[in-house]
C-alpha cells in the first residue's frame, strides 16, 4: 500500500478528517483505499506508526494499526450495508470520514456511521493522509482536517 501525506496535515485531540474517493473501474481483485491518522515516523517504513480505515468496492471495510512492519487488526474485513458496493461497471464513490471524539473514534462512509472503536485502540494524534493499495484506478480529493 502507498500512503500520501503532507507533514502539515497533523492533528491531535478532538478533530475530524475526510476525503472523497472515487473508484473509477473494477480492480482485478479486491483492493483497498481510505485514510490514515495518528501517523509518526512516516518517512521511515521500519518505524512508521499509524491507524487506518480502508474500504473496497465489495462493500467491506477494515480498521488496522501499523507499527513498523507489523499490523494489528482493530476490525477485520467486515461487510456493511453502509459501505456501498461498486456498480456493474466497477464504479463507486465514498466520502470517507473519521471523527475523533474524547473517548471514541467514529468511522463514517457517505455520512453513515459504519462503526466506532474506543480511542485507546487506535492512534489518533499525529499526521493524517491517504492510503491506497496497488492496481487501483481511483480519484481522491485532498484530505480535509477540521476541529
Amino acid at each position: 500500500a502507498h500512503i500520501t501525506f503532507a507533514p502539515k496535515d497533523s492533528a491531535k485531540g478532538e478533530y475530524q478528517i475526510s476525503t472523497t474517493i472515487e473508484q473509477l473501474e473494477k480492480p482485478k481483485h479486491p483492493e483497498a483505499y481510505g485514510v490514515f491518522l495518528g501517523g509518526t515516523n512516516l518517512t521511515d517504513p521500519a518505524k512508521q506508526k499509524y491507524g487506518y480505515f480502508v474500504l473496497r468496492g465489495t462493500g467491506e471495510y477494515l480498521i488496522k494499526t501499523r507499527n513498523g512492519d507489523n499490523t494489528t487488526s482493530v476490525v477485520d474485513w467486515t461487510a456493511s450495508p453502509k459501505v456501498p458496493k461498486e456498480d456493474a461497471s466497477g464504479k463507486a464513490t465514498y466520502k470517507v470520514t473519521v471523527h475523533v471524539a474524547p473517548d471514541t473514534v467514529h468511522f463514517i462512509v457517505n455520512g453513515n456511521l459504519v462503526t466506532a472503536v474506543p480511542k485507546s485502540k487506535f492512534p489518533t494524534d499525529g499526521i493524517a493522509g491517504i492510503r491506497v493499495n496497488h492496481n487501483l484506478h481511483v480519484a481522491v480529493t485532498p484530505l480535509v482536517i477540521s476541529k
